[in-house]
């Protein structure tokens, strides 16, 4: 569009004499970067809804602590966010999530922007605080419940698909303080507890439900790192006041897969059939490739994805866990009993995928890493974005989530073959603005970046299907800019910006090129999203 306008620009300047020469020039160049802005009808070949599956979910996803706020308000108890938030030094410049976007009183307003956004799901998670105050030990909140149906029947009234998260971080602080929450396997009860009046409360109009979000990631942070609730770690991965990053993490987990494992078969014997739903679980992953084109590098790559992917995928689909794990972490890893594996194995209707970026993987079974990369708990895999001082793709807001589209297919197809193309939907990818200083609030607008790599991923996600991966939907995290755990407000995912003071929505210009690629217009893939990217 903005060649032809242009052109036809051109050809008016023999009817426009009195015109200088210089102010066409000018228009033209208005024109360029206005349509390119504003228009998706790109010139190229370029990706469009269109080109997906029929019946592809095209949304946005958010979690319950990230966006709502009101902590203790209509019956909520604490939760273990609540608490760690409020710890000093716990979350960069000791922010919390007692505001977030302020979603429990402005959810009917966000619904309306997903709406006109022209999403057709929304993946979203329910505060467990929120619903059981007090976990197994005290009622359920009715306002809780009466919160989510109301948020269901809204998007349900606007033809947006809920796509419901049980458990995706935040829990009563009293499971924590009671027995350890995730330490304890009294976990297991609570999880199935909840996830019942959960099922029991909206499955009439849930279809997709999620049991827990990123397992191994939370494990991760919580237990081995140290920087997410409980913050439990040890040296070398962190400076805790207690924990053990080598042991606990295993038992955590390990309690994760039994807790999904029994909601699963609650769910698939009293509930399924009549509400005609589906279950699963979500996975974080990074794509690894071989630091060095040596052969263990490329075990170590194997290795990464299976610490990360497998730990939690391989136990579900095959009820054991990974070779990789088994053959590096032996007697320390724990085992599952016949009648626990027979439940385990076949958990799940769909996996979900959370990918950013990737990374490159390194062997530390036969060379020096960085402390902490040694130990068996990492399956002695170094990983890094930088090789030889150049790094594997630009950078973003977050340390290790560099852009490297080719990783999303890579992922996709890695997915597709170990676990049997079971169905898939990415549930969450998104980029982070780099963070500058002194910035205003129109460097966050003008995203163009984020135009990019959205594209890009697109890109790479459809070359996956097209080679017969089960995809069956693809969710941007995230809907808006919100708590980012423990890196605070400073990182901004959201195609929508929210004024800090105000609260208030503002659309970056992504909003648009969503808005624009939902509604089947071509997106071309090109060099950047303003004047340097126009065709004269």
């Amino acid at each position: 569009m903005c060649m032809s306008f242009c052109y036809t620009l051109t050809n008016l300047t023999n009817l426009m004499k009195m015109l200088e020469t210089k102010l066409i020039i000018v228009l033209m160049m208005f024109c360029c970067v206005h349509f390119h802005v504003l228009s998706s009808n790109e010139v190229g070949i370029g990706i469009s809804r269109s080109q997906f599956p029929e019946g592809f979910l095209f949304g946005a996803s958010t979690s319950s602590y990230q966006i709502e706020g009101a902590p203790l308000e209509d019956g909520k108890g604490l939760s273990n966010w609540d608490v760690f938030s409020h710890t000093a030094g716990k979350i960069e410049n000791n922010e919390n999530g007692d505001i977030a976007d302020d979603h429990y009183h402005h959810y009917l307003e966000d619904i309306n922007l997903m709406s006109s956004l022209g999403i057709n799901v929304y993946r979203f998670s329910i505060s467990w605080a929120r619903i059981l105050p007090r976990g197994i030990y005290g009622d359920i909140n009715p306002p809780g419940i009466m919160f989510y149906n109301k948020i269901i029947d809204n998007l349900l009234l606007r033809g947006i698909e809920p796509f419901v998260t049980i458990h995706h971080h935040d829990m009563p602080q009293e499971l924590q303080q009671k027995y350890g929450g995730w330490l304890s396997p009294l976990m297991q009860r609570d999880f199935v507890h909840f996830a019942e009046i959960c099922f029991k409360s909206f499955g009439d109009r849930v279809k997709h439900w999620v049991t827990i979000n990123e397992p191994a990631l939370a494990t991760d942070m919580a237990f081995i790192r140290g920087t997410y609730p409980p913050g439990h770690c040890s040296p070398p991965f962190g400076n805790c006041s207690t924990g053990n990053s080598d042991v606990e993490p295993l038992i955590v987990m390990h309690n994760m897969l039994l807790s999904h494992a029994k909601a699963v078969e609650l769910y698939r014997k009293h509930f399924q059939v009549k509400q005609d739903g589906t279950i699963g679980i979500v996975v974080h992953t990074f794509m690894y490739e071989p630091l060095r084109d040596e052969e263990c590098d490329r075990q170590a790559k194997n290795r990464a994805l299976a610490f990360h992917l497998g730990w939690v995928l391989d136990p579900l689909v095959f009820g054991e866990y990974p070779a990789e794990m088994r053959s590096v972490l032996g007697s320390r890893l724990p085992r599952f009993s016949p009648e626990e594996k027979s439940i385990l194995k076949g958990s799940l209707d769909f996996i979900g995928i959370n990918h950013y970026g990737s990374l490159y993987a390194k062997d530390c079974s036969h060379s020096a890493c960085a402390l902490g990369a040694d130990h068996p708990i990492r399956g002695f895999v170094e990983t890094t974005g930088m090789r030889d001082g150049i790094p594997i793709g630009e950078s973003t807001g977050m340390p290790k989530f560099f852009v490297v589209p080719r990783g999303m297919e890579k992922t996709v197809d890695y997915i597709k073959i170990r676990y049997h193309n079971m169905v898939m939907y990415i549930t969450e990818n998104g980029y982070s603005s780099p963070p500058q200083q002194d910035v205003t609030m129109q460097y966050f607008l003008q995203d163009s970046k984020r135009i990019e790599y959205h594209e890009a991923y697109l890109e790479a996600l459809l070359r996956a299907i097209r080679k017969g991966a089960n995809v069956r939907g693809y969710m941007v995290w995230s809907l808006f800019d919100n708590f980012e755990w423990n890196n605070g407000y400073g990182i901004r995912f959201g195609l929508y910006y929210v004024d800090r003071e105000t609260l208030q929505r503002i659309p970056k210009f992504s909003v648009q090129w969503f808005s624009s690629f939902l509604n089947n217009n071509i997106h071309t893939k090109t060099e950047g999203f303003g004047i340097e990217r126009s065709i004269y």
